[in-house]
């Protein structure tokens, strides 16, 4: 029996979902090649100096129950969450830190004061778990994009994850170093599979949400099928030669900023300045347990 060890520390899961959701059927792989001339391509280009790099984390604080009489009690998170950037460019340099706190929830609601800052209701579509976590992921989003906003302009704009809330900056990219969504056709998969380090492959056009060109870049070699594989994504507003050449710059800058095993535990993929911004980030969240007992602290009656 042949085998490999990924990587990749089992406590964030795994970078590549064992069933992948197959979503080819949405994907035009042609735009840059004919499917019959698909190869790894190797970016020899000079990388950029000047990148920004957008993420954001999130944390539910407490669960709440909303009294509501005579009906049921409505159910919410009490989630704190923030968003920033990190400039490279010869250094690394903390550009913007946003935090928010928000109160999410469909039942009818009120802002919460507390000693650690105020929970603004922030309606979502339902009450389940699925739709309020949706809810902080959107508003999470929606931050990073205003902490991208405020760091200015870069030669390139690095969001971790997908760029639905970016899209319409200038030089802005999605990096999705997890995936749980199999775009390209099967006749195209070993293509990826046998992908070496900084490479790339060539484009392809998916048209789900929204349009995009996407590709695939190897950071590092690691082991695994997914051993530092990440997708790229940019808007497809734009000609498929713009776009090449966008991925193909891309492609030569990203690798510099790969991530060693023994300092992150999900690496190469977690890219060094993406994993100091989260840092720095969860430490502006505060101090869980004190956000907790201000909670309580606020349901109780004023004497």
């Amino acid at each position: 029996m042949r085998f490999t060890v990924e990587a990749w520390d089992s406590d964030y899961g795994a970078p590549t979902e064992q069933a992948l959701e197959d979503a080819s059927s949405n994907v035009d792989p042609s735009v840059e090649f004919p499917i019959k001339d698909w190869r790894p391509l190797l970016p020899e280009i000079d990388h950029l100096d000047d990148v920004l790099f957008i993420d954001g984390v999130r944390r539910v604080d407490a669960t709440l129950w909303i009294e509501q009489p005579p009906d049921f009690p409505g159910f919410a998170l009490a989630a704190t969450y923030a968003a920033g950037a990190v400039r490279c460019n010869g250094k690394a340099t903390l550009e913007v830190a946003e935090v928010e706190r928000g109160l999410f929830t469909s039942a009818p609601a009120a802002d919460i004061e507390t000693g650690v800052g105020t929970y603004e209701v922030k309606a979502t579509k339902g009450t389940t778990s699925e739709e309020l976590w949706l809810g902080i992921q959107q508003r999470m989003g929606a931050l990073e994009a205003i902490a991208a906003r405020k760091a200015g302009a870069a030669e390139l704009l690095v969001v971790d994850g997908p760029l639905s809330h970016a899209r319409d900056l200038d030089n802005a990219v999605g990096y999705v170093k997890t995936q749980k969504v199999q775009y390209l056709p099967m006749e195209l998969r070993s293509v990826l599979m046998e992908l070496p380090a900084g490479y790339r492959t060539p484009l392809f056009l998916t048209t789900t949400s929204w349009s995009r060109f996407s590709w695939y870049l190897r950071l590092a070699n690691h082991e695994g099928p997914a051993g530092g594989l990440v997708r790229c994504e940019i808007d497809a507003d734009r000609p498929v030669a713009d776009a090449a050449r966008i991925a193909t710059r891309v492609s030569a800058t990203l690798p510099r900023f790969a991530s060693a095993s023994h300092k992150d535990p999900r690496a190469p993929q977690n890219l060094y300045p993406i994993g100091g911004l989260e840092r720095e980030l969860r430490h502006r969240l505060g101090d869980k347990e004190l956000a907790m007992r201000a909670l309580r602290s606020a349901s109780r009656p004023a004497a």
